[in-house]
Order: C-alpha cells, then sequence, then structure tokens
C-alpha cells in the first residue's frame, strides 16, 4: 500500500472500533444521556483528525522535496522545461535513427540560364537540355542545371554522397546519359584522418567547380572544359594530415567500365594545401590511358598536370591555374609523309580577379589563354572543333561531303578568352549573374552558322538566375 493511503483509511477503522465498544457494552452506553453519548462522540473524531494531520506531516517528510531554488542558474520552471525538452529531444533521435535520416542532409541548387551566342546565331534559354542533343561545348558546359545531394554520415564517420543532375550532370557528359553527378563513399580506416574513397567521383582539378554555387560566373574557364577530365569511376585513398589533404585513385577516366581490350586504369590524385580558409594552393594529375577523340584509336596514353591556387584579401578574390597535358596519337593532323597520327600536346593558363563593391554586388574578370598548336592542334578528347574554335585554321566545307577544308593544317589555334561578369546576392538563398564574354584564336575556326564563313572570334552573352536551399 502506497504512504499516502495511511490518512485515508484511519478515519473509518476507529469509527468502526467505536461501534464495537458500544457493542459490547451495551448497558453503560443506555445509561448514558444522549448528551453525554454526543460529548464522547466528537471528542474521539477530533482525537481521529489529529492522528489524520501526524499522518500527513510524516508522508512530507519522507517524500522527496519539490525544487525550491535555482539549478545551474535556472529556476524550477526552467528546470522542468529543460527536462521535457532532453526527453523530446532524445525521443527525435531515436525516432530520426529507426527512419534512417540520422546523419542525412539535404541540398540542392537551380540554374535557369539565358545565352545568346553571335556565331551560333542563337539566342535561348538553357535548362536540363539534353547533353547528346546537342554536345558539351564552351557555351553550354554545366549551366542550366537543376541537382539534389543527398549527403549522409553515420556514427563511425564512413559519409555516403549521391548528387543527382538530369542531362547536365557528369555521368551525362560522359556519355550514359544518367542523372548521376556523383555517387561516393568515405570509409575512415582506423581514423577519421585516413580514409578509403570509391565511386562515381567529379574531377578535383583546377579552381573552378561544376556547381554553379561555387563558379562566379556562368561559363567555365578554357582548362576546365578542355583540358580536365570529367568524372573517374574506381577506388582509392584520402589522407587529411594537418593543412595537408591528399588523395588518389585507381579509376576508368570519363568512362563507367572499360572497353574490351583495355584492362589498366588511369592513376589519379590531388593534393591541397590551405594556410586557413583565405589561400591555399594544390596541384593534380592524370596518368594512364584515355580515350581519343582522333580517329577511332580507342585509348591512347595521356599525361596531365594542373596547379591552382587561391588567395582572399577583403574584397578581393583571386584565383590562377597552369595546366599542360598531352595525348599519344591525338593530335588533329596525320604526319604529312607516314600518315601516323602524332602526339597532341597543350599549355593553358588561367586567371580570375574579383571585386566585392558592397555585400552583394561583386564583379568578376577572367582572361584564359590556351596554346595547342602542334601538329594542328588536339585537346582532351577533341578533334578540330569549329564551333570550340579548336583545331587548324579553316577556310571552308567541302561542298559534297560538307568536311572542313583547313589552311595550314600542321597549325592548330592558341585560344584566349575574356570573361567580364556580376553578381547579385539576392538573398542567401538566391543570385543573379550576367556575364560578357569574348573568345579569341590567331586563326580562324569559329564557324558562323548564319552565312558558312569562318572567323577569328566569337561573342556570348549570359544571364543566369542561382536559387539554393
Amino acid at each position: 500500500m502506497k504512504p499516502h493511503s495511511h490518512a485515508k483509511t484511519v478515519a473509518p477503522l476507529l469509527a468502526a472500533l467505536s461501534l464495537a465498544l458500544l457493542a459490547a457494552y451495551p448497558g453503560a452506553a443506555r445509561a448514558q444521556s444522549n448528551e453525554e453519548l454526543l460529548k464522547e462522540l466528537r471528542a474521539l473524531k477530533e482525537r481521529v483528525g489529529q492522528l489524520e494531520d501526524k499522518l500527513k506531516a510524516a508522508e512530507q517528510k519522507t517524500a522527496a522535496p519539490a525544487p525550491t531554488t535555482a539549478q545551474w542558474g535556472m529556476t524550477p520552471q526552467q528546470v522542468q522545461e529543460f527536462n521535457r525538452i532532453a526527453v523530446k529531444t532524445e525521443a527525435l533521435e531515436d525516432n530520426a535513427e529507426a527512419m534512417g535520416t540520422k546523419g542525412l542532409k539535404f541540398s540542392g541548387y537551380m540554374e535557369p540560364t539565358y545565352i545568346y551566342n553571335r556565331a551560333q546565331n542563337r539566342a535561348s534559354f538553357q535548362f536540363l537540355n539534353n547533353v547528346a542533343d546537342d554536345g558539351f561545348n564552351y557555351d553550354n558546359s554545366y549551366m542550366g542545371t537543376l541537382a539534389l545531394d543527398l549527403q549522409k554520415e553515420t556514427e563511425n564517420g564512413t559519409r555516403w554522397r549521391l548528387t543527382l543532375s538530369p542531362n547536365r550532370g557528369t555521368d551525362a557528359v560522359i556519355g550514359n546519359g544518367g542523372i548521376v553527378q556523383e555517387a561516393s563513399v568515405s570509409v575512415p580506416l582506423g581514423d577519421l584522418q585516413t580514409r578509403m574513397i570509391a565511386g562515381h567521383i567529379p574531377d578535383w582539378s583546377g579552381y573552378e567547380y561544376l556547381p554553379p554555387t561555387q563558379n562566379k560566373l556562368i561559363t567555365h574557364n578554357l582548362l576546365f572544359d578542355f583540358t580536365l577530365p570529367t568524372a573517374y569511376t574506381g577506388a582509392g585513398i584520402e589522407l587529411t594530415r594537418g593543412k595537408w589533404i591528399s588523395k588518389a585513385v585507381l579509376a576508368n577516366m570519363n568512362a563507367s567500365k572499360l572497353p574490351s581490350g583495355e584492362k589498366a586504369p588511369v592513376l589519379a590524385y590531388r593534393v591541397d594545401y590551405a594556410r586557413g580558409e583565405f589561400q591555399g594552393f594544390g596541384f593534380a594529375g592524370v596518368h594512364g590511358k584515355a580515350a581519343n577523340g582522333v580517329g577511332g584509336t580507342g585509348n591512347t596514353e595521356l599525361h596531365l598536370f594542373e596547379l591552382d591556387g587561391y588567395f582572399i584579401r577583403g574584397d578581393w578574390t583571386v584565383q590562377g591555374q597552369l595546366s599542360l597535358g598531352q595525348q599519344k596519337r591525338a593530335a588533329i593532323t596525320p604526319d604529312p609523309e607516314t600518315g601516323a597520327l602524332r602526339t597532341a600536346q597543350w599549355l593553358g593558363l588561367s586567371g580570375l580577379a574579383a571585386y566585392k563593391f558592397s555585400p552583394r554586388v561583386e564583379g568578376i574578370a577572367r582572361l584564359d589563354w590556351l596554346k595547342n598548336d602542334k601538329h594542328g592542334g588536339g585537346l582532351l578528347g577533341y578533334g578540330a572543333d569549329p564551333r570550340n574554335g579548336i583545331g587548324p585554321a579553316i577556310v571552308g566545307r567541302d561542298v559534297d561531303s560538307g568536311e572542313l577544308i583547313f589552311g595550314d593544317a600542321e597549325k592548330g589555334a592558341t585560344r584566349t578568352a575574356l570573361s567580364l561578369g556580376l553578381n547579385y546576392l539576392y538573398d542567401l538563398n538566391t543570385s543573379f549573374k550576367l556575364e560578357y564574354r569574348l573568345d579569341r584564336a590567331n586563326v580562324s575556326v569559329f564557324e558562323q552558322v548564319k552565312d558558312g564563313s569562318f572567323r577569328k572570334s566569337n561573342s556570348l552573352l549570359g544571364a543566369a538566375m542561382v536559387v539554393k536551399f
């Protein structure tokens, strides 16, 4: 029986006792007058009340005292509220763990874009346009995208990531037609600073990134578009040691699987050093065999290396990149005597400077230079391309076959590009971008679709709205 029930049972017990006494001595009871009997009953009732008060006092002494003073700087009412919130939070965490959403982060963005291209005689909105319908070019690149990013980290430190981007993701660019931009895992090996990485991983070269939320301009620089890989499918390791982060993978470059007859993956690596949040540098490289864009020769030996860095001071941001590479049997024009395919080589520089006129308005200027003149030119996966301005000077097209007619086939174009942009941060989730871009070459390589002529330059205007969550 609970202690507080004693007082409730004493009164009826005493009343029953008094009735029993009266029944045992009926004669004495009759001898008394009614007045004396009432007097004795009142005394008995008063005694019962006293016993009840004593029992209540004893219960209060044995019960836990209610908090009357502040605990951890809180009032008793605040302590109760704190305990209620703690219990509710624990219940929510248990539910998230049971549902598999604990440690799960959702984010995403979209970038409706408008592009005017003088040489292509086109002014058009671009959003989710299929790479297979239009190819990969500097005037569409990764702009006009939509992406949903899912990241999850488990209690043991394993990181899981899936980024989906219909039509414009890396999987679509390499020709698979899928919607995956990244599908990767990072598993700690002994400690959180040593990890195994695997999956479909976007290339990590250069100072620019795929997402428009991390790219200051609408278009990308020439090195990003034409001298860097798109993605790797493979496995490797990532090491974090102080200010250094190093990673390397053995992987298929720009392919989910290798074709028949190919057995060796490429070695791709990246090393970064960061002096705090505002300055740092890194370098990356790829060595092995990769797809060749000339002559249907399959995979040929490839060597890429690039060095990049960034510096932020006050309202100024400066970024730069140096890239060089070569690929065997990838030059646009074969040996004029033997007809053998030759090695393509390139060297490029890119620099960007940005200045914040106010916390919301930023001006950007970027200048690219790409030397690609050996053996008629030839870049990573690209042969002669009159839309992107790659290859030797072009004098026209054959009337019957439509094939390009070159001038000096031994000299490829040296390309430059100047981009001027303006960014306006409307709110924390929305920004607007404007860009004017002038592309030039030292020879006539830009085809004018309207009249079929070829020029040394082309102009592009772009506007985009980037919305993220």
